[in-house]
């Protein structure tokens, strides 16, 4: 009983940080999906994720536990991380830094350049809504293994900074294992894949560069990254079978062959970005 009542609780707690995360900057959207169906809300204007508690992936069930120190796993998760910390002040710590914010609409233009289009509220609400609601399942789905094992994020054990000191109070009690964003980042990838198959390449790149900042940023191990991305996958998988997903994603692609109808191209500075993702960290897996 007192198991179910804390489970409960992180839930409510998640929730609440989910509502904070996506709502930011996002105050106009009503939380409506696919030609004017509206979206399940966790509360007014924040839309939920497309699964039910018991239809969330168990990470924990998923992944292995994290590498123990001592071994030659941590060992490389640790050369990782030092040869990340060259990288500082350099423009892919800069992309780093801007793929660290998860909130609406910052979060949601990350792989305009990938996708070749803009992708806000204005120009593509059915894109805009399936990121949002994604973006629940997948938080979601890290947390069993997160909680379970509370690892130790690199920069309170090297004390060297990382690209968001703001948040270091934070993630100091938030477990590094598996990384929330490299989850995100790799499931949007994975979604967007199959919304614009032909631009996959590009997408899939900018998915994995989207969770290697976690490293550069100096708040996750390598590992933390690798097993982010298949907690990412795994709960794609999972939203396959619901058919309001699959449904939105066509929505999604009827929608991206409007924007290419008319000509719009990403707001973003995708020489700059695609310079500072060619700065990757040497031998990173």
């Amino acid at each position: 009983m007192e198991a179910k009542r804390t489970a409960s609780i992180v839930r409510s707690v998640l929730l609440v940080y989910i509502a904070v995360m996506i709502t930011s900057g996002c105050a106009g959207l009503k939380g409506s999906s696919r030609q004017g169906v509206a979206a399940p809300e966790i509360r007014p204007g924040v839309p939920a994720g497309y699964l039910s508690p018991k239809e969330l992936l168990n990470s924990l069930v998923l992944i292995p536990a994290p590498p123990a120190k001592g071994s030659a796993a941590f060992a490389l998760d640790e050369e990782v991380s030092r040869k990340s910390l060259a990288l500082r002040g350099t423009p892919r710590w800069t992309l780093a830094t801007e793929d660290a914010n998860l909130s609406f609409p910052q979060a949601a233009g990350a792989f305009s350049c990938a996708l070749k289009a803009p992708v806000t509220e204005q120009t593509m609400p059915n894109l805009y809504v399936l990121m949002r609601r994604s973006f629940a399942d997948v938080v979601l789905s890290t947390y069993a293994a997160k909680d379970h094992y509370a690892r130790t994020r690199p920069f309170v054990i090297n004390k060297e900074p990382t690209c968001t000191p703001d948040k270091e109070s934070h993630l100091m009690k938030n477990g590094s294992y598996p990384s929330g964003h490299t989850a995100i980042g790799w499931a949007w990838a994975l979604i967007l894949a199959e919304v614009a198959p032909e631009q996959a390449d590009a997408i899939l790149a900018r998915g994995r560069a989207f969770g290697q900042s976690r490293v550069i940023c100096n708040v996750h191990w390598q590992s933390d990254v690798i097993e982010g991305r298949v907690v990412g996958a795994g709960t794609v998988a999972r939203l396959h079978a619901s058919p309001e997903f699959r449904a939105d994603v066509e929505a999604a692609r009827v929608e991206l062959a409007a924007i290419r109808g008319k000509g719009l191209k990403p707001t973003r500075d995708c020489h700059a970005e695609a310079a500072a993702m060619a700065l990757e960290p040497p031998q990173a897996p």
